[in-house]
């Protein structure tokens, strides 16, 4: 199969910002809502949501961290995985959770990420946010609240989203 092109640069960074206004509306000024992006390609998303939200709120920091799922996982021990780090300087312990990942595929990195997150606090309220959903080969009943662009493809196939700080460019392609 040819590779397609699914969101280019400029309609990548619109659907970061249109994330970021979603989230403003439920979340208001952030004042009890942390952001946790999930190793290793979810970080990135949490990262620009953050600047991007700082932008608009005029805020300089809100609380956000990086969450390592690897012993959390279901098929640690029959894959050679490589533990990314966790940078949590907060409890979520009554806080509204929004993770984050990069493509919301069979559901299994966000099982982890939520057994992974109650180490940090029992939260009042966990969110999902994805640039990607791939909503036809879920195997958990997990569903994103926010979701940049929904893609239909079958198992087979690959989605790539690709970052300008590790790929160079902004971009994500179906494979």
């Amino acid at each position: 199969m040819e590779p397609k092109l699914i969101l280019e640069k400029k309609a990548f960074e619109l659907t970061i910002i249109r994330l970021c206004y979603q989230l403003l509306e439920t979340h208001n000024d952030f004042s009890n809502s942390v952001i946790i992006g999930l190793q290793p390609r979810g970080v990135y998303l949490a990262k620009r949501l953050c600047a991007e939200l700082e932008r608009i709120l005029k805020k300089k920091h809100l609380k956000s961290g990086n969450l390592d799922v690897t012993f959390f996982r279901d098929d640690f021990r029959k894959k050679e995985l490589i533990p990314n780090t966790t940078q949590l300087d907060f409890s979520t312990e009554d806080k509204n959770v929004i993770l984050v990942d990069d493509v919301l595929f069979t559901g299994r990195t966000i099982r982890a990420g939520l057994d992974a997150m109650l180490a940090f606090g029992r939260p009042n309220d966990v969110e999902l946010v994805v640039l990607i959903d791939r909503r036809l080969s879920r195997n958990l009943p997990i569903q994103a609240k926010y979701v940049g662009k929904t893609i239909d493809s079958v198992a087979s196939e690959k989605v790539k989203v690709e970052w300008k700080e590790t790929d160079g460019e902004d971009r994500v392609w179906l494979y």
